[in-house]
């Protein structure tokens, strides 16, 4: 064999050992094993399951009696001493709180007068729930809904929890639901929490959801909040 074709047979085995080097290096990363995905996070307040009654009528509404709700929109709705089927419209009573719970006892209709339509749109006759708070026999009444018509529109399913949510959300700790039973606000709060517990009367500084200052009226006592990865970092009064 001359030296040319010694050279060009050694020229080819190299190139040949060259590519069959890389192929196995290219095996090799591809299916070498990479680290272990991370698991998305997922908020268990979301996986909490809220009941909806969608009421489309007075029957559907009147479902309710007999039965306990919890307000689900605290600081939202005044709520007006009852007697019969009348509600003292004059006179508020006081403004539904987060998490308070309400026996209900009737469903009726009044006509609002235009004072009383802020939060429910007045119709022709309000819908009201007729409840009494815990410890008390005192009648009081709530708009839920109104009639326009011969139509209904119920807010109910907006305005309470038909389950008790200091079970739904009994993952918050007792910490936390000691709190928002005494409409107070602590480090490390997170957002839902303290609309629960201040009220859902609010104005945010940004859209930025869990990474902003919310400044709560809380009743006409503005409270500002600054939460930081959805988590109170501080607060004081507005």
């Amino acid at each position: 064999m001359t030296l040319g074709k010694k050279l060009s047979i050694g020229i080819t085995l190299a190139l040949l050992l060259a590519l069959a080097v890389r192929v196995a290096l290219i095996y090799h990363e591809r299916n070498q094993a990479g680290p272990a995905p991370q698991a998305a996070k997922t908020d268990p307040d979301e996986l909490v399951f809220l009941k909806r009654q969608r009421p489309s009528s007075l029957a559907d509404e009147k479902q309710l009696i007999g039965k306990t709700v919890w307000v689900s929109a605290g600081g939202q709705l005044d709520y007006y001493a009852a007697t019969g089927h009348h509600a003292d419209y004059a006179h508020s009573a006081g403004t539904l709180l987060g998490a308070q719970p309400l026996a209900i006892k009737d469903v009726f209709e009044q006509v609002a007068p235009a004072s009383a339509t802020f939060r429910i749109p007045g119709g022709d006759r309000h819908v009201l729930l007729a409840f009494t708070l815990p410890g008390s026999d005192k009648l009081y009444a709530v708009p839920v809904g109104y009639r326009k018509g011969g139509d209904y529109t119920f807010m109910s399913d907006d305005i309470f929890f038909y389950d008790d949510p200091h079970q739904l959300f009994k993952h918050w700790g007792p910490k936390v639901w000691q709190a928002v039973d005494a409409h107070q606000v602590i480090l490390g709060m997170n957002e839902r929490q303290v609309s629960l517990s201040l009220g859902q009367v609010a104005r945010n500084t940004s859209q930025d959801y869990g990474n902003r200052t919310v400044i709560y009226d809380n009743l006409g006592k503005p409270m500002a909040v600054t939460f930081v990865d959805d988590q109170v970092t501080s607060f004081r009064p507005e």
